[in-house]
């Protein structure tokens, strides 16, 4: 399988516009990545001059400035395919998707775990002068189809391209603007602006606590500008209120204000108070380990931001996703009960286990369906020419070619024992297959970060404990020693004073004093209480 992404490379100013299509070839090309230049070649160019002659192209039609040129890279699967072969694809790819119009640099690097190809061309071609332009959707419809079909050719794994492709993105999209916090900005607005209108007798007065609310109104009325846009505290740029929904134009928050209020929202009567019963089973909480109650300490405290005001969210974003990272550690720890960094480092490798053999699954499922492409492939032609069939049953000679072949592909299916609907039941199981292995692989794998980074996060605290007990031990030890020769002088002090004893107990009741001020140690609380109780009795003696 090989998954392919294209990048515009763009000018560098005018001194030197070429600067970065000049690194991008430098990069493909380096030795220690292309085993010594083994794996480099070049289309409709000279592979010692690319740069040179792109740009000499570039200043024949005077296209020297703006886009420079594109770098197409294609990586496949790890372990599937080796160097040659992938550099036998890219050479495929090249010569047929640029069809001779476009000078080009590819290679292959093998200096990683799964093998990848670049391929970087001019923007403007040689024969006419025209530069390439790259439309939405050539990837779904020009790019990763070539790619698939040529990894068909050497029996590897491909990726369907669904007519569904175009709704994905918004998908991801929703996705990546709620973990970067603009779901909560669209979110939080929405809200203000149903408060306020429920509030408001009229527009003026909704956009004056609007205001209030920390607002910046722009557009306000018709003659300021086509959109209504606010922009709440924190936020970088003003959003029209249309992009919220139809409720949140102009024209319609007018008439919400007109028609809604907040007498609609009160219940007309106060049902009667019912008691209800209900059986409640009541279960022992288990016992949380020393790493689970540290993780579950840590979602605690940062679950303190749910008391702060909703319409301030935008300050806490840092800690809203603090919150989700460590409320997804703590359920990991607790669903594989893990009670020590030996058993997280476990868990770690059983991750690490169950991801390489979901991604063995996922191949092995690739190859088998690449194994009856041939058969989809006709039993998707039968499906597009089964009305001209039906045609042609029913009279029309205009269908002869089209029936020849159907009636083609028709034998080749049965004599494969197989017929078009067992091939599209065949084509879902294995389409379900590929599926749940990959979805068990990337489950692994992001179980697998989680391990890594809990495990990394303990050794840091363990380490900076140990460094802190050292910094506080050493200075308990030089303390240490100041009070043992502070007693070996009060000792012969007290042996040369007179012989009735009040000198030498006067002197015992200051080392016991001593010891208990100094020898404490703070990881024994029970000994450091004991010894100042002796030392509040010296004390007392003396007086």
């Amino acid at each position: 399988m090989a998954i392919s992404k294209i990048l515009c490379i763009g000018s560098c100013g005018s001194g030197y516009p070429g600067k970065h299509l000049r690194q991008a070839l430098d990069y493909i090309t380096a030795p220690e990545k292309t085993g010594n230049g083994e794996w480099v070649a070049a289309l409709n160019c000279q592979k010692d001059d690319v740069y040179g002659q792109m740009r000499r192209t570039k200043a024949a039609f005077g296209k020297l400035d703006k886009r420079q040129g594109y770098h197409l890279i294609i990586s496949f699967v790890e372990g599937e395919v080796d160097a040659g072969t992938a550099f036998e694809i890219i050479g495929k790819f090249a010569d047929e998707y640029l069809a001779k119009d476009f000078e080009a640099l590819y290679a292959v690097h093998d200096n990683t775990e799964h093998i990848h190809g670049h391929v970087v061309f001019n923007s403007v071609s040689f024969r006419d002068g025209r530069k390439y332009r790259y439309e939405k959707g050539d990837w779904a419809e020009k790019i990763q189809p070539v790619v698939n079909r040529l990894c068909g050719e050497y029996g590897l794994s491909t990726i369907d391209i669904s007519p569904d492709m175009e709704k994905k993105p918004e998908k991801y999209k929703e996705w990546n603007d709620s973990i970067n916090g603009s779901f909560l900005w669209k979110d939080m607005i929405k809200r203000d602006i149903d408060a306020c209108i429920l509030q408001s007798p009229s527009y003026e007065s909704f956009l004056s606590m609007l205001s209030g609310l920390g607002y910046a109104v722009k557009n306000a009325y018709e003659r300021d500008g086509k959109y209504l846009s606010i922009k709440p505290a924190g936020m970088a740029r003003f959003k029209r209120c249309k992009s919220l929904g139809a409720d949140y134009t102009r024209e319609r928050i007018r008439e919400r204000i007109l028609t809604e209020n907040l007498s609609q929202y009160r219940p007309e009567s106060n049902p009667a108070p019912k008691i209800m019963w209900c059986r409640v089973k009541r279960c022992r909480r288990t016992k949380m380990s020393g790493i689970q109650k540290r993780y579950f300490a840590r979602l605690y405290r940062t679950g303190l931001l749910k008391k702060r005001p909703y319409s301030q969210a935008w300050k806490y974003l840092d800690d809203i996703r603090m919150m989700k990272k460590l409320q997804e550690d703590y359920l990991f720890l607790n669903k594989y009960h893990i009670n020590s960094t030996a058993d997280l480092s476990d868990a770690a490798d059983s991750m690490r286990g169950r991801k390489k053999e979901a991604s063995h699954k996922r191949r092995q499922a690739c190859k088998e369906r690449a194994r009856f492409r041939p058969l989809f492939d006709a039993a998707d032609e039968m499906r597009e020419l089964q009305e001209c069939e039906n045609c042609y049953s029913r009279g029309g000679t205009l269908f002869e070619p089209e029936h020849q072949r159907w009636q083609e592909l028709n034998r080749m299916l049965s004599g494969e024992g197989y017929t078009p609907e067992r091939m599209e039941s065949l084509r879902q199981h294995f389409d379900t297959m590929v599926a749940a292995a990959g979805r068990e692989e990337r489950k692994a794998a992001c179980e697998e970060r989680t391990a890594a980074r809990i495990l990394k996060e303990c050794m840091a605290d363990s380490a900076l404990r140990k460094k802190e007990e050292r910094s506080e031990a050493a200075p308990h030890q030089e303390m240490g020693g100041t009070a043992w020769h502070d007693r070996s002088l009060r000792g012969a002090l007290s042996d040369s004073e007179s012989p009735d004893g009040r000198n030498e107990r006067t002197a015992r009741h200051d080392r016991l004093f001593h010891d208990a001020l100094y020898d404490s140690r703070p990881s024994d609380n029970r000994k450091k209480q004991d010894k100042g109780k002796e030392a509040s009795e010296c004390r007392r003696e003396m007086r």
